[in-house]
């Protein structure tokens, strides 16, 4: 089951954090979540999954950044969110959907106990200019069955900025 907008606004300081929060952003079944005003690029066309890849930081000034089909932008949204009993999930809002931006790649699925802020896989159909602190994409909440461990020491919790791919160091681990 889905929390409504109503129970993420009860929940809301105790076993659900979205800080900033304004009631203004909350929708019958999610709440939405804003850009922050950076992104990552990488800086090779090609990447390696074995190697930590380097990136370098882009400014979204408040005129707006004309995004290129064909390239991945990393953002992150302005708002920390921690999740405690509930599966958080996002996605992209359907008004910037329309004009063909994917805020996620695959990475929509959250944990349970995840703390810390989301990186936005960004990729755009055609070029789209965006902007700061626009509302990109929304959080929903999914109960859980059963018990759990939550995502405790995982290598994207706690995060406080942009993530790029860490799948380097599980390779790593593994001595591969």
């Amino acid at each position: 089951m889905i929390l409504s907008g109503l129970e993420i606004q009860k929940k809301m300081g105790k076993e659900i954090i979205i800080d900033p929060f304004d009631p203004r952003k909350v929708n019958p079944n999610s709440y939405n979540l804003t850009l922050h005003n950076e992104l990552l690029v990488y800086d090779n066309q090609e990447l390696d999954m074995k190697r930590e890849n380097t990136a370098h930081r882009i400014r979204i000034p408040e005129e707006g950044l004309l995004l290129q089909p064909g390239k991945l932008y990393l953002g992150r949204t302005a708002e920390y969110t921690r999740t405690e009993g509930y599966v958080p999930m996002l996605e992209g809002r359907s008004s910037v959907g329309r004009l063909g931006l994917f805020i996620h790649v695959t990475a929509g699925f959250g944990d349970v106990g995840f703390a810390g802020y989301w990186t936005l896989e960004i990729f755009c159909v055609q070029p789209l200019r965006i902007y700061p602190n626009v509302e990109i994409c929304q959080i929903y909440y999914h109960t859980l069955e059963g018990d759990y461990v939550p995502y405790g020491e995982g290598k994207y919790q706690n995060n406080r900025d942009i993530q790029p791919s860490l799948l380097f160091r599980d390779f790593e681990k593994k001595g591969w």
